[in-house]
């Protein structure tokens, strides 16, 4: 089965949803693809959260909030197939 790229998104967000406790968690979709070979979807969605750091130096004291990135693995049916700390440092 064929998914949009809409219904990859909608299927991480509802993971992610399940999984943080975050009223209005503003998801956004900062990348994706899918790989052939192994027929899974890659995602990148990042969200905000409460900012933990507060407190920990003077810039961190004016961010109330953080974005936080999360990689997932979604294959053709839908499911998500893992959930992986996301760096862009490779």
């Amino acid at each position: 089965m064929e998914l949009t790229l809409k219904e990859v998104f909608e299927a991480a967000k509802k993971v992610l949803s399940e999984l943080i406790s975050i009223d209005q968690p503003d998801f956004r979709l900062e990348q994706l693809e899918y790989n052939h070979e192994k027929k899974e979807w890659e995602v990148v969605v990042s969200y905000l959260m409460d900012n933990k750091n507060k407190g920990m130096s003077p810039i961190f004291n004016i961010l109330p909030f953080e974005r936080v990135y999360k990689r997932l693995k979604i294959n053709d049916e839908k499911e998500v197939v893992g959930i992986y700390m996301f760096s862009e440092v490779k």
